[in-house]
This record gives C-alpha cells, structure tokens and sequence, in this order.
C-alpha cells in the first residue's frame, strides 16, 4: 500500500470530486482534503496546474481530470481492491462506458439541479460553503451574485438547456436500465469498477444520496418539479443500482 498522504483540491457539493473521494476511500487511500468555495478554488488550483476541481496533489505530479486520478490511484496503489481490472478487453469496456457517463451525465446532471437553484443564495450555501475557509465563507455572502453568475455562464444554464440536458440523463438511465435487466450485480464483469463509481456520483444531482446537501423533504417546499423528477429516477432500476 502507498504510504504516501495526497492532497485533494475540491468544491464541497461537486459530484466529480465526490468521484475521486469514493476512489480514495475505496482504495483506502489517505488523503487530506481542501474543499473551497466556487472561484476562490482557482487560487488553489493554479498552484497544481489546474483551473477546475478536482485536483490530486501527488509526490508524482498533479493531476486535474477525475478519470485520470481514478486511472493513476488504480496503477499506484497495491492493495487488493482495484477500480479497473487485469483483463484488457474489461478495461477498455469500462474505459468507453466511463467516457459516456462523464460526457453524458458530468455537466448535464449538474446543469438540470442548478437552473433551479443556483439563483438561490440560500440554499447553495449548502453546496459551496459547507466546510470551506472562514475567509471564503465570508467572501460567498459578498459575492454570491457574481459566482451564481459565473456558474450560469460555465454550466450554460438556463430553461431551454436544462430540458435538453434532462433528456439526456433519462437517455443514459434507460441504457443502464437495460444492463441491468438480465440481474447482472455490477455494470462491466464480476466486481466494482470505475464504471459502477462514475455512474452512481455524476448521477447524484437527480437522486439526491443520503450523502448529498439536498434532503428529500427540503424539496417538495423549494420546488415540486425537482422533488417529482428525483423521485422518478429514485424508482428506476439504474437509479435503485446507483443508491445501493
């Protein structure tokens, strides 16, 4: 087992950081997380090279894509658990389904939650303050205006895309609703992969984990479109597989 302690750069609420902490915990790799507000993170970031979260500060390098981090904790970490198989032809399968759930679920599953509550300063204290620096803390009630804003313009966020980007997770639930129709107990082989991981943390914007900011209760008062919508995905047996 690697004996090192990385450092991990990250917004509190991001399901792609998430996507790395359940990596580290799986591998039970130890690692010191830096969680910060939206914008401030860059002054993080920049130091390691990156512009987004997450980043992985290693004594090998830094690493700025969270299928990368999951590539290189998989390589360099020795024990018995692995995220991606021996087998060459397993790999490549979890390597492209993996490609697909970043490209299809990463930002579109994000945007979908966020047109409705990013404009709130409220309710996304619980998504960009939590555990952060006091001096951030204090800086998100100043700026708030200005990071929802930069957050809208990143994401695209507005009706017309969050109805596409909807369409385009019900789309991707439906594949894995198939997958799974022949009682198969993880997405790609015999055990968990990074493939099984991918979909169950890009996917917790529309079903809402025990884990996530969000309760349940909290959303039939902030929106019944987004209590009706979660609870829909919640049923589904992609959405029961990415619970479990």
């Amino acid at each position: 087992m690697n004996s090192e302690t990385y450092r991990l750069i990250t917004i509190p609420s991001s399901h792609y950081c998430e996507k790395v902490r359940w990596a580290l915990d799986w591998l039970k790799v130890p690692y010191i997380e830096e969680p910060h507000v939206p914008i401030f993170h860059r002054l993080s970031t920049q130091k390691y090279g990156g512009t987004s979260v997450p980043v992985l500060a290693t004594n090998s390098g830094n690493f700025v894509d969270s299928t990368d981090i999951l590539r290189y904790l998989n390589g360099v970490e020795t024990g018995e658990r692995k995220l991606y198989p021996k087998d060459a032809e397993l790999r490549q399968e979890i390597d492209e389904m993996v490609e697909l759930f970043d490209a299809k679920l990463g930002h579109n599953t994000a945007r979908w939650l966020y047109y409705y509550l990013v404009g709130d300063r409220e309710k996304m204290r619980r998504f960009w303050r939590e555990g952060t620096p006091l001096l951030e803390r204090i800086g998100y009630e100043i700026f708030f205006p200005l990071i929802s804003k930069v957050a809208q313009n990143v994401l695209n966020i507005n009706e017309a895309s969050a109805a596409e980007s909807l369409l385009e997770i019900e789309q991707v639930f439906e594949m894995v609703n198939l997958r799974l129709a022949d009682g198969r107990f993880y997405l790609i082989g015999d055990s968990f992969s990074a493939a099984d991981l991918t979909f169950a943390t890009l996917t917790a914007p529309v079903l809402c984990p025990p884990e996530y900011p969000i309760e349940l209760l909290f959303l039939e008062e902030w929106s019944p479109v987004l209590l009706e919508t979660i609870t829909k995905f919640r049923k589904t047996p992609a959405g029961k597989f990415a619970l479990r």
